[in-house]
Order: C-alpha cells, then sequence, then structure tokens
C-alpha cells in the first residue's frame, strides 16, 4: 500500500525547525495509520486487554475491592504469582513497598540460565533432583525468549580451557546440557582452537591457552523483565501498586472454626493513608524478607532465610565482544566469575558472602576488587583493567532457603520452597530468575488448594506474550526510524525495551528542532534514552526519580556518574508529569543522588581513590602545582566554582549550567567544602595515574589552561622584529 504525506500549514514558524514540525506530524500520522494495519495483519486473534490503569485508580481497587488473592512483593516472583492468578480468573492484587524489581530482581548477573553447574553436580553425584531442577530451568529459559523476544535473547558463553584433559570433560558436561534441553535449546555448544578462540574473544590472554568451548544461555533486561510481567498481570485485571507497605496481618475464623488470614493492612508510602485489603489467601513473596512477613503471621517461627550477598561490576563496552560472553569457572578461591556483554557495556560478577537483609544493600571495595583481580587474570595485557573503569556497581541479596515443610533448619534449599502454615500464609522462597514463572505456578497451585479458591481454568502461562511481545519483530525499530524520524539507535533501544509499546513511547517524544533526528531529545549525549521515556515511565508507574533511572531506564546500572548529570533533566520531566513542587524536585534530586552515591557504587569508587597513597614524581608535582595555580588566579589557596567557570569561558564553552559546574567540583571535591585544594587535585592525578580513576574533566581543564598559558608566553617571547626572519 502506498502512503502520501499530507500537507501541514504551520505558521509563525520558518526554515529547519518549521520543516521538523511539520514532518512530525505527518510522520507521525501516517506511523499511526501503518500501525494500525500491521495490527489488523496480525494472524492470531488476542484477548483485547484492558489500558493500563492509573496509579490512582489501583488504589482505590485496593480501598474498595476484596480479592481471592493478595501477593505481597513486586519482584519476579510476585509480578510471576500476579499473572498466573490473574489469568486463571482469580481475583488478583499485588503490592510492593517499593518499586517492582527495586530489590534482588533487578540486581541480578542478568542471565537466563539452566544451571551448568548444577547439571555437573547431578552428573558427578548422580543427584536427580539436581537433574529435575536443570531439566525445569531450561524449559523456562526456552519460555522466557520466546514470551518476551524483545527483553530476552539468546547469548554465546564462552568457556576458556588451559589445559588439554579438560576438553573431553567440559565438552562432555556442555553436550549434556544441549541434551537435557532437548528441542528447547538455544543453539548448539561447539568447540574452539585458540586461533578461533582468540578470534571471537580477542580481548583474552593467550599465552596458556589450548582452546575454548562456546555454549548458549539467554539474557535479559532483569527490571524491565520484571516489570513486563506485572503490566501484563494488570492488563489482564490485577490491580497492582508499587510504595505500598505492608504494615499487619488480620485473621478471622473460617467456615471450619480455623483462624486463618483475611486483611492485609497496609499504608500507601507516597500519601500516608492507611487502611486494610480484605483477601481470601495472602502470598509472601518478598525474597530476602520472608521472614518479616512470615512473622507477622506468627511472631514465635524461626527464620528460614540466610541472605547472601553478590556484587557486580559494570566496565566499558570494550572489555568484552559485544555477542559473546566468558565464564571463569575455576577462579582464586572457587567461585564462578561471569564476564557478559549488556547494554553495551560489560558486566562482571559476582561474589558470594553472608550479609544482612536490609533495603539499601551496598558494594564493598573488597568486593570489588575481588571481581578485578579475576578479571585481570584472563585478559591479555593490552587491556589495563583499571580500578577507574568501574563505572557502576551493585550489590544483590540471594535469599537462600531452609525448608520449613522438612523441619530441619540447618539444610538450605537448592531450588525453591513453597510453604503454607496454619493460618494459610503462602510462603513461596529461594530459586532463581529463570524459574519465576513454574514457581509462582506452584505457588498458585498451592493457594488455591489451601484457600480453597475457584478458578476458571488452570494455569495459562506457559507461552503467555509478555508486555511488548505481541507485534515485536527484530526489525521493527526500522519502522520507528521511518515513521517517526527518530535517531536509529534510540529507535533500536525504544524496540528492545519496549518491545510493540515502542510506538506508544514514540508519540510522545519532544521535536528536536533539527534537520535529524525529528524527535526523541536525549536525556544524556552518551546513551540512547529520550524525554519521551520519562513521560512513558509515569504512565509504568514510576512515582521517583529513583524509580526512573534504576528500572525503568536502566542508567544508574550502567553509569552513576551520567545517570547524576542526567538526574536534572530527568526530575524536571518528572515534576511536569507529576506536578512536582520546587521543594518535591529537590527532595528528589538529594534521595536519587543518595541512591547513585551508596547502592550503584559512587561512594565507594571514590573513597577506592582517596585511599591510594600519592605517588608522583617530584617533577610531577611541581607540574600539577603549577597548572592549580593557573585556575587558582587569585592566589586563594584553592579554586572555586568561579574559577572552574572563568577557566572553562575562556577556553570557549560559555554555555556550562549550573549543574555541570557542581558536578565538575563534586568529582574532585573529597573534602565536600564547595572548593578544591591542592591536595586533593593531587590525590586526583595520582589515582588518573595508577588506574584508579579513568578521566576527569577538572584534570583535563587544567592541562588546557597550562597549554593556554605556554602559547601566551611564547607569543611575548618572539619579538615582532625577529619573526619575519630578517635582518
Amino acid at each position: 500500500m502506498a502512503f502520501t504525506l499530507r500537507k501541514v500549514a504551520i505558521t509563525g514558524v520558518t526554515g529547519t525547525l518549521a520543516a521538523s514540525i511539520a514532518a512530525y506530524y505527518m510522520l507521525k500520522e501516517e506511523g499511526d495509520s501503518r500501525w494500525a494495519i500491521v495490527k489488523a495483519q496480525e494472524s492470531v486473534p488476542r484477548k483485547v486487554k484492558r489500558t493500563l490503569p492509573t496509579r490512582d485508580d489501583q488504589i482505590r481497587s485496593l480501598q474498595t475491592d476484596s480479592f481471592d488473592i493478595v501477593i505481597v512483593g513486586g519482584g519476579a516472583t510476585g509480578a510471576g504469582c500476579a499473572l498466573d492468578a490473574v489469568t486463571r480468573g482469580l481475583k488478583t492484587a499485588l503490592i510492593e513497598a517499593d518499586d517492582f524489581a527495586s530489590g534482588t530482581s533487578s540486581r541480578s548477573t542478568k542471565l537466563i540460565h539452566g544451571g551448568v553447574r548444577y547439571l555437573q553436580k547431578a552428573i558427578m553425584q548422580f543427584d536427580i533432583e539436581q537433574y529435575r531442577m536443570v531439566k525445569e530451568a531450561l524449559h523456562e529459559r526456552a519460555n522466557m525468549l520466546n514470551s518476551a523476544p524483545h527483553l530476552a535473547h539468546p547469548l554465546p558463553i564462552m568457556l576458556p580451557v588451559y589445559q588439554w584433559w579438560q576438553v573431553p570433560y567440559y565438552w562432555f558436561g556442555i553436550k549434556m546440557y544441549d541434551l537435557v534441553a532437548g528441542s528447547k535449546t538455544v543453539k548448539s555448544s561447539y568447540l574452539l582452537s585458540k586461533k578461533s578462540a582468540l578470534e571471537l574473544f580477542p580481548m583474552l590472554r593467550g599465552d596458556k591457552l589450548v582452546g575454548a568451548i562456546v555454549y548458549y544461555d539467554g539474557q535479559q533486561d532483569d527490571a524491565r523483565m520484571n516489570l513486563a510481567i506485572a503490566l501484563t498481570a494488570t492488563r489482564h485485571g490485577a490491580t497492582v501498586a508499587n510504595h505500598v507497605t505492608v504494615t499487619g496481618l488480620s485473621k478471622s475464623a473460617n467456615e471450619t472454626g480455623k483462624q486463618v488470614l483475611s486483611r492485609v493492612h497496609v499504608r500507601d508510602e507516597l500519601t500516608g493513608k492507611q487502611w486494610s485489603i480484605p483477601t481470601k489467601c495472602v502470598i509472601n513473596a518478598t525474597g530476602p524478607f520472608t521472614d518479616s512477613i512470615r512473622k507477622m503471621d506468627d511472631p514465635t517461627v524461626k527464620e528460614i532465610c540466610s541472605p547472601s550477598s553478590g556484587v557486580h561490576i559494570v566496565l566499558p563496552g570494550y572489555y568484552s565482544p559485544e555477542q559473546m560472553g566468558l565464564l571463569d569457572p575455576s577462579t582464586s578461591d572457587g567461585r564462578v566469575i561471569f564476564f557478559l556483554p549488556w547494554q553495551r557495556q560489560t558486566i562482571a560478577g559476582t561474589t558470594d558472602l553472608p550479609c544482612k537483609v536490609t533495603h539499601n544493600p551496598k558494594p564493598t571495595e573488597d568486593e570489588i576488587t575481588f571481581i578485578l583481580s579475576e578479571v585481570k587474570n584472563y585478559l591479555n595485557p593490552d587491556v589495563e583493567v583499571r580500578r577507574g573503569d568501574v563505572m557502576s556497581a551493585w550489590s544483590g541479596i540471594r535469599p537462600l532457603v531452609s525448608d520449613p515443610n522438612k523441619g530441619d533448619t540447618q539444610s538450605l534449599a537448592r531450588n525453591h520452597i513453597v510453604h503454607v502454615s496454619e493460618s494459610n500464609l503462602v510462603t513461596i522462597a529461594g530459586g532463581k530468575w529463570t524459574t519465576y514463572r513454574s514457581m509462582a505456578e506452584e505457588t498458585i497451585d498451592a493457594a488455591v488448594k489451601a484457600c480453597n479458591l475457584q478458578p476458571t481454568s488452570k494455569s495459562q502461562t506457559d507461552g503467555l506474550l509478555i508486555e511488548g511481545a505481541h507485534g515485536w519483530t527484530p526489525t521493527m525499530y526500522i519502522r520507528l526510524v521511518q515513521d517517526f524520524g527518530l535517531d536509529c539507535e534510540v529507535a533500536q533501544h525504544l524496540a528492545k525495551s519496549y518491545g510493540d509499546r515502542a510506538f506508544a513511547v514514540a508519540k510522545l517524544a519532544a521535536l528536536t528542532g533539527k534537520r535529524w533526528p525529528i524527535i526523541g531529545i536525549k536525556l544524556h549525549p552518551e546513551f540512547p534514552y529520550i524525554d519521551a521515556e520519562i513521560r512513558y515511565g509515569v504512565r509504568e508507574y514510576a512515582m521517583s526519580a529513583i524509580d526512573m533511572i534504576a528500572r525503568r531506564l536502566r542508567l544508574a546500572f550502567l553509569n552513576v556518574q551520567a545517570a547524576e548529570e542526567a538526574l536534572p533533566y530527568i526530575i524536571k520531566i518528572m515534576g511536569e508529569e507529576l506536578n512536582w513542587s520546587e521543594d518535591e524536585k529537590a527532595k528528589q534530586l538529594k534521595s536519587a543522588t543518595e541512591f547513585l552515591q551508596n547502592e550503584m557504587g559512587q561512594t565507594v569508587n571514590r573513597a577506592s581513590r582517596d585511599k591510594i597513597p600519592i605517588n608522583l614524581t617530584k617533577d610531577e608535582i611541581q607540574l600539577y602545582i603549577r597548572r592549580f595555580q593557573l585556575i587558582d588566579k587569585d592566589r586563594k589557596g584553592y579554586v572555586s566554582i568561579n574559577d572552574i567557570r572563568r577557566g572553562l569561558k575562556e577556553e570557549g564553552e560559555k554555555d556550562v549550567s549550573k549543574e555541570e559546574l557542581h558536578e565538575i567540583l563534586r568529582e574532585i571535591d573529597t573534602n565536600m567544602n564547595g572548593q578544591v585544594e591542592l591536595d586533593e587535585y593531587l590525590q586526583m592525578m595520582s589515582a588518573i595515574k595508577s588506574g584508579h580513576v579513568a578521566y576527569s574533566r577538572f584534570a583535563r581543564m587544567a592541562e588546557m589552561e597550562e597549554e593556554k598559558h605556554e602559547r601566551e608566553m611564547l607569543k611575548k617571547k618572539i619579538s615582532v622584529e625577529r619573526s619575519g626572519g630578517g635582518l
């Protein structure tokens, strides 16, 4: 079918901007038409689901309705339970104290895996339970890749081999992995020579390498996957609400006289309002906080959760090939290290240390250093592994659990447990991201039986497409470029993050005023996130700046510095959408900055720099003192924000915002007194020299100041008489 452009009359605007506006409306209208045709041509009819209710609508439902099931916890398992329950025809509510995926579910290794290590144990120890666990996980891996193809994709992972005898050993294990997966296998694994391995992973150290084995698992955007599952549940009729905390549980006698849970007492953290929700069944899916809900039900129960922290770090994309991960099964202390490309960066991890349950887990310098030292062992010398290359770091709490069904609290369950208390509290704990759906199915089965619920069907979620998957194709982003005038990289990002909902996001994008791209103002020049995602993120229940930078966008996880730089613009747009006052905007900026500093590793990055001794030579110290004095023209002994502004203006950067100036100051102001002193500058330069810091805008500015000074001195030295070269 041919499409023609409609003429658009625009008065009062001329030139490129007028052309952009005209093209925007024409392309927008044409995009709507083409998208409608694509949807009409879909061969498989699907149930018409409701539009997303607002959060206010969801809160009203929680205040006025009664439910068959109330699920506590909005992580992967809780969202999976909500989707499973509502698609069975049960009246379902899901409440989350913070934000969807705010805990462990957004802080994973991003892998969808069957558990190749567990299969090794199953074979070596003839352990049928481990075998079944792997087989189930491989089935669920295939299901996730099919049900959310925009958020999940196959990823080849290389297993480097350094001893010849290991080749048949690893090869047998990986081939068994393929065999157990059967028809659900992603792609067949294969063996590589040393030369081929280095061609595919050129960063790999080659001196002791004898070859490699490549096998396949899946990779996902975990927080957005979690959110998509929750959104799919509410599209099917579930009531889901974030920032709603459980304050207590109430019991009443059922028809047999038994005391069972009948009400959940909650508080809206945004308004402070409290009420209770009537329900027939309560499901506890709170991960590391499992025991806190169990104690609301029965204060005398023994704790079953043994939390363990796993730290991951993010390094620049050049540390790994774009489409090849790495698994090191034999680190110095026996832990497995993954080294994976993700969102054009590289994730390395993880650690495994006992920890305390907290809402705000923090990465430590020891854990970051351990990961870096292991990474250094298998990368070639051309890749200098620098502490300053750590762009973000986070800690996730794994809730290892003992099984109360067995009465032995000493034995940790290898998989997950579903437990029903005397008062019918259904607890689901343990497990892993990959098996969230089967865990949810098992949990709802247990809830239906224990609470005598009346579903209209069995579980419907195996094969169910989730939010964004219905109209998605690998080349869908091309339509976004052609129909809306989006930058190609931005269009690819939108298609991968939102699936077929990317068209709805694009409609919210602002005009750029440029010839190209026509729409989509970037939030940060280094990343493909645009203004429209903030407005759409509010519709996806982002209620705080942290919700936005950590889970609707993944900027906090990718680059903590970039996230901080983008915060003012993000808060400005959110303020427009949510009618925030100036005080509220300031509060949001403060809390988001603290989140980046504490939970995303910014503070530990700075602390690592400040602890290292100054290792500069005498000549280097003299050079940096001279540069510092050139910026401190008034000889105050320190550099103020006005000195930085003046220096940047003299270099031709006249439009530097106040926020950017404070940012330059903050990255070097370790004393936090609003000024840069000489010792702080020397510490920064020493950190850059040792690799603890990759780059500093202040250091570059000082260098440019010296270059300018030398040019001026050179002009003074050359007299007019000598300049022509004559007598």
